[in-house]
């Protein structure tokens, strides 16, 4: 078993309350020089090293594309693609939902002239059950699909946090 204590992070260069001092001294209307201004992240954004997204809507398409056929895994896609998996498996459930829904009262119907209390035992059992079931599951799937993307994004949350820790 080691004895190591762990280095501590890098120190800033200054400390917060200089930065500060020295951004609201160079900011326009700091120290009577003319009207006071609130903060804006636009005009004068907080470099936290966390890279930025920058570039159009254009430019998805193509990282969509490079990130698919990124053999090492280094980009993710989940992220861009839950919305479509989601409307996929809504669209999947909700015609499942209409496949076991008819079947369900159809042969209910048809189940009435053999068996009259087995053909209402079907027919309530399908309007209650098959709702219930349908709901379950959309709520499965959002569950799933949540927890994909969740993972996909500590992980990408993680990578950016070790890429800004190295030296």
């Amino acid at each position: 078993m080691s004895d190591t204590t762990p280095t501590p992070p890098p120190l800033p260069e200054q400390p917060a309350g200089e930065a500060a001092a020295r951004r609201s001294a160079t900011t326009p209307g700091a120290a009577g020089t003319g009207p006071a201004r609130t903060y804006d992240p636009a005009v004068d954004p907080d470099d936290t090293g966390v890279p930025r997204a920058v570039g159009d809507a254009s430019d998805i398409g193509r990282g969509f594309l490079s990130a698919l056929f990124d053999i090492s895994f280094r980009t993710f896609i989940t992220r861009r693609l839950a919305s479509a998996f989601y409307v996929v498996g809504l669209i999947a459930i909700g015609i499942g939902f209409l496949v076991w829904f008819v079947r369900g009262i159809v042969g209910g119907i048809d189940l009435l002239s053999f068996n009259v209390g087995a053909g209402v035992s079907l027919l309530v059992a399908t309007i209650i059950l098959v709702p219930i079931a349908t709901f379950l599951a959309i709520v499965v799937l959002r569950f799933i699909i949540e927890a994909v993307v969740a993972l996909i994004a500590i992980a990408e949350n993680t990578q950016r946090t070790a890429d800004n820790t190295r030296r």
